[in-house]
């Protein structure tokens, strides 16, 4: 079980906290409040003002699409690498999705009037929210276009990729209907997908945790959706996204 304040804890272990300069970091750092996310925790619902902004550090959170009936479809997954609550920024208070946490862990939470004060200075940090927002964009657009046109398969694939990626290990915790919810398709197509994958020797699964044994093949696997939104966040992000993590974790944080 978590702890109530892990000691490992540091608002820098996010990429665009770490990617400010010094004097933005500090007036953002002494508003900054560590928060435990817990798996499932919805932390906005659909056309719900938005309070505050999340930067997570060793947590995922699934942006989710919610229809009138109640069935919902993943459009996007945020970690250490980006914020949520772009709509803060955007010209609006609400969001139309429904924000809940992925794989389970930490973030940092800032109220919105701090965070909107500091947008309007119009200094680094809108530069680097707006080159984030268009990373974002393209994996929402492509996450549309991959659940049109590519195999359930192809699509977990590319899930558990894009998961990985913003996690320190290779290990998930993940039931199969959250993962059916997040994809928007039914349990058992989930079910008959992930066998495929265990049987190729690409990942163990069991009792809802995921194992990644073969990462390589899953990216042979994958379809090119996982690449196009790789390659858009790494050309986006790559010059104003930590490069020495002894030098960014070296920086001040406020008394």
């Amino acid at each position: 079980m978590l702890q109530p304040h892990p000691p490992v804890q540091n608002p820098l272990q996010n990429h665009l906290l770490a990617s400010l300069p010094e004097a933005e970091f500090k007036r953002l750092a002494a508003h900054l409040e560590l928060v435990q996310m817990r798996l499932g925790d919805v932390l906005y619902e659909s056309g719900c003002q938005l309070h505050h902004v999340y930067f997570p550090t060793t947590s995922i959170v699934s942006l989710l699409y919610v229809l009138e009936d109640g069935a919902s479809a993943e459009i996007a997954v945020v970690g250490f690498e980006g914020i949520l609550g772009i709509s803060l920024f955007m010209g609006g208070d609400t969001t139309p999705s429904r924000a809940v946490v992925q794989c389970a862990g930490w973030g940092y939470r800032l109220k919105a009037h701090v965070f909107k004060a500091e947008f309007k200075r119009a200094g680094p940090l809108l530069y680097l929210l707006l080159r984030y927002t268009q990373a974002l964009i393209t994996q929402m657009t492509q996450t549309a276009v991959c659940n049109r046109h590519h195999a359930i398969e192809q699509q977990l694939c590319r899930w558990f990729l894009l998961s990985l990626d913003r996690l320190s290990s290779d290990s998930l915790t993940m039931t199969q209907d959250l993962i059916a919810n997040n994809l928007g398709v039914r349990r058992e197509g989930v079910t008959e997908a992930a066998g495929k994958l265990q049987r190729a020797g690409y990942i163990r699964y069991a009792r809802g945790h995921i194992t990644v044994l073969d990462r390589p093949g899953l990216e042979r696997h994958v379809c090119e959706c996982y690449g196009v939104v790789k390659l858009e966040f790494d050309r986006l992000l790559k010059d104003i996204l930590p490069g020495d993590p002894h030098q960014v974790l070296g920086k001040s944080l406020p008394d």
